[in-house]
């Protein structure tokens, strides 16, 4: 079953240029790999050749997989989405209750995730628990290492 996922529009660039770098270089490595291990002879006891027909599989599912997510694919629409709240692509400034500490995150769509860049899954507990928040709400988030309360102190586009 397809499933429509939504992208930024630098996250879709990103896979589009993926694909056309696995279809334009890494294919045809693959293929000479192929090629030279079968110019050695017996493919029966060839270990380069079955690699390299093992490497060809799998750089063809990845291919597969990336053409049905690109098939898939949406652009969120930014305009379109209402600032006063929290949503996908909002940038977040939170006060953890518990802690003190403050962070900001982005909520992006899964696939663009990136903790080390601030950037968390609209699908993370965390996420979840903030969307639909206002400026000076309060979340109170499940998450495994116990009950965290964030209060959401500005909300802004990335």
């Amino acid at each position: 079953m397809n499933q429509v996922k939504y992208f930024t529009k630098e996250g879709l660039e990103q896979l589009k240029d993926e694909l056309e770098k696995l279809k334009s270089v890494e294919r045809p490595a693959v293929s000479q790999m192929i090629a030279e291990a079968r110019e050695k002879g017996d493919l029966s006891e060839n270990a380069e050749y079955d690699a390299a027909k093992n490497e060809q599989g799998m750089l063809e599912l990845r291919i597969s997989k990336l053409e049905e997510t690109l098939a898939n694919a949406r652009v969120i629409d930014e305009s379109q989405l209402d600032d006063s709240r929290v949503s996908i692509l909002s940038r977040v400034k939170l006060k953890n209750l518990n802690t003190q500490a403050v962070v900001t995150y982005t909520l992006v769509p899964e696939n663009e995730a990136d903790i080390r860049n601030g950037k968390i899954s609209v699908n993370s507990p965390i996420a979840r628990g903030l969307l639909g928040k206002k400026e000076g709400e309060t979340a109170e988030i499940d998450v495994p290492a116990g009950l965290m309360k964030f209060k959401v102190e500005k909300i802004s586009r990335s």
